[in-house]
């Protein structure tokens, strides 16, 4: 629908988000060093070592020995830093690196970290859920990337964002039409497209869980939709 290029919002708390760094730079390392790139086995390996299966987390199944890489309830956590393929992470990694250093900003370094890798175990739990008993593992930092796209909303619907819509057209709008736009287009498709190949219900779940976790995590005195902005 639109891909996110820059947002006219500096921060204003932290001298660098570097939180927000470290995580972009584990996403594209996992994906070069685990993954290989995407490619051959190593790929397919990963995602069953490290992705979230639904029905290995709720014990209807259990991985094969040369697979159980880490305990079950971590891969709630160490799907999110697994891609399917360069375009899968590259556009995960904009949205983090367009939002998520004013939701760092907003947070603080220890608490968006933290906000990070809830709005990614959130996300997870809710596909978990909806989809009990599957044996495909979900994988990419979607979720999580929803969580921030839900905090930003809340904190600044105002601001303006460069984006390219449709994958080409550059337009300049607020973060409400673009994000709200985003946002709907979530809902919509975890209705109409339940049995497509992207987790739709993970992104629900991140959303969800980003927008109840910024009103605590945020710092004291950061006014949310933009008050005194």
């Amino acid at each position: 629908m639109f891909i996110p290029l820059h947002d006219h919002n500096n921060i204003a708390h932290i001298s660098r988000p570097f939180v927000n760094w470290a995580l972009i730079a584990a996403n594209f390392a996992v994906f070069i060093v685990v993954q290989r790139a995407g490619v051959g086995d190593a790929a397919t390996i990963s995602d069953y070592s490290y992705g979230l299966i639904s029905s290995v987390l709720f014990d209807v199944k259990d991985l094969t020995p040369d697979l159980q890489a880490v305990p079950d309830t971590a891969t709630l956590i160490t799907y999110a830093f697994l891609h399917g393929d360069w375009m899968h992470l590259i556009g995960n990694m904009l949205f983090l690196w367009v939002f998520g250093d004013n939701v760092e900003d907003a947070m603080g370094h220890v608490r968006y970290l933290v906000f990070y890798l809830a709005c990614a175990a959130g996300a997870g739990l809710v596909y978990a859920l909806v989809s009990y008993g599957s044996d495909v593992p979900l994988i990419g930092a979607s979720g999580a990337t929803a969580g921030i796209v839900a905090a930003y909303l809340m904190l600044h619907p105002h601001v303006k964002v460069w984006v390219l819509a449709l994958g080409r057209i550059p337009l300049r709008l607020t973060a409400r039409w673009v994000l709200g736009a985003w946002v709907l287009l979530q809902i919509v498709n975890v209705v109409i497209d339940q049995d497509g190949q992207v987790a739709w219900s993970a992104h629900i779940g991140g959303l969800v869980t980003g927008a109840f976790l910024v009103l605590f995590l945020r710092r004291r005195g950061v006014l949310l939709f933009d008050r005194g902005y």
